[in-house]
């Protein structure tokens, strides 16, 4: 299933990481919103960079994720196919652009926007990201969170619970995970990356501890028949996450094993620890260099304490 994913997800990253404004907005154009079923009134929308969430019903309409500004109409124009009534919340599971891009749209239709309290205090100030070497401006009042959570909280909405819980420390410090436990579905937000390899933003308190975690706490919910939106990639089981964290477990342990040598970070490179998952993760989004940078990081953090990660100022 990812194999024949891998094209279409590989072409869609390319195209929304790249760092010119102008290209990536020439190609908004011609990006489709598509919809996929998972039950009745819990879908997954696809477009330009993270995917969605969707659940539907007589009490209104909630979103997960809302991509970037200049899709809005579309997304929007998606929903409409689905469900009369607009969308009444819109929650961000964590503050990157291709997550967050349309909360002012939304927010000015009248949507409440919901996160983790540390998304609206990364929303509200410039970041930079170490790893991408790139620095994302504080976004406009109306794009913040007005409702914002600390440890869970839980919708009743729709005939469905929908829990939201925090994952500390994953791939940022505000990650937010959806559980619709009767529709059995699940949204990972970015703590999954499927099919390539994943963003940790040490500089925004990620780790690769946290991420392992994480995605063990996934698995714990779910069953045979769970339904896994991930961040990025296609829809998957449980078996298919069973899989990645494989992957983590193992990129971890090889990072690990190579600092415990003493190695600094360009000998540990050098060492390609990550280089069996090179042709199935490193051809569309990060390099295996910046993934390892990245876990190299993360674990020189979690020697000098979790104080260390949580200073952090942006």
């Amino acid at each position: 299933m990812i194999r024949r994913h891998f094209i279409f997800w590989a072409l869609s990253f390319l195209m929304v990481f790249l760092n010119t404004t102008t290209f990536a907005q020439s190609n908004f154009d011609d990006v489709e919103i598509k919809t996929i079923t998972l039950t009745n009134g819990v879908f997954m929308l696809t477009g330009a960079g993270g995917n969605m969430g969707l659940c539907i019903g007589d009490d209104g309409t909630f979103l997960i994720d809302d991509q970037y500004a200049p899709l809005t109409e579309k997304i929007v124009a998606a929903v409409a196919e689905l469900t009369e009534r607009p969308v009444d919340f819109v929650f961000n599971t964590h503050y990157h652009g291709d997550h967050t891009g349309g909360n002012e749209n939304l927010g000015q239709e009248g949507s409440y926007l919901i996160s983790h309290t540390n998304v609206r205090r990364r929303l509200s100030v410039d970041t930079y990201s170490t790893l991408l070497e790139r620095t994302a401006e504080a976004v406009a009042p109306a794009a913040l969170p007005n409702i914002t959570f600390t440890d869970s909280m839980t919708f009743h909405f729709n005939d469905q619970e929908i829990i939201a819980f925090h994952v500390p420390h994953a791939h940022t410090d505000g990650d937010g995970v959806l559980h619709f436990p009767q529709a059995n579905v699940i949204h990972a937000g970015d703590v999954v990356f499927i099919g390539l390899y994943p963003y940790i933003d040490t500089s925004a308190g990620g780790s690769i501890n946290g991420m392992i975690a994480g995605v063990q706490q996934i698995i714990d919910l779910s069953d045979d028949q769970t339904q896994i939106i991930p961040g990025h990639g296609p829809l998957i089981n449980k078996a298919q996450l069973i899989q990645h964290l494989d992957m983590l477990t193992r990129a971890r342990n090889a990072v690990a094993e190579e600092m415990a040598k003493g190695s600094d970070l360009a000998t540990v490179l050098a060492a390609t620890p990550c280089a069996e998952w090179d042709t199935s993760h490193g051809q569309t989004w990060l390099t295996s260099d910046q993934f390892v940078q990245s876990v190299f990081t993360s674990l020189q953090d979690s020697h000098q304490g979790h104080s260390h990660q949580t200073g952090h100022s942006h």
